[in-house]
This record gives C-alpha cells, sequence and structure tokens, in this order.
C-alpha cells in the first residue's frame, strides 16, 4: 500500500493531475499506520501482521 502510495504521488507531481497526489497521500498515511500498528503486534482486522 505505501508502495502504491509513492508511485501516485510521482506520477501525480510529473502529471501535475491533483487527485492521483491526493490518493498517494492517502494511501501511503494509512499504509504507514497499518505497517507501524502490525510492527508493534497489534492485531489489525483479526490479522496479526498487515502483510
Amino acid at each position: 500500500m505505501i508502495l502504491v502510495g509513492v508511485i501516485l504521488l510521482i506520477i501525480g507531481f510529473l502529471t501535475g493531475i491533483s487527485i492521483l497526489w491526493t490518493i498517494g497521500i492517502i494511501l501511503a498515511v494509512v499504509g504507514a499506520v497499518l505497517w507501524i500498528l502490525g510492527a508493534t503486534g497489534h492485531a489489525i482486522a483479526g490479522r496479526r501482521h498487515y502483510w
């Protein structure tokens, strides 16, 4: 999810399409939060690991 967010950020920046930039930021932030929660051992949606 983080990788997709970063790719959308780059594409949105290069093409000037603001919706891609916004979606990229949201995906990167959500992916980072899920990664941090999974790394600390919290179960997310019944799963021990995010991936």
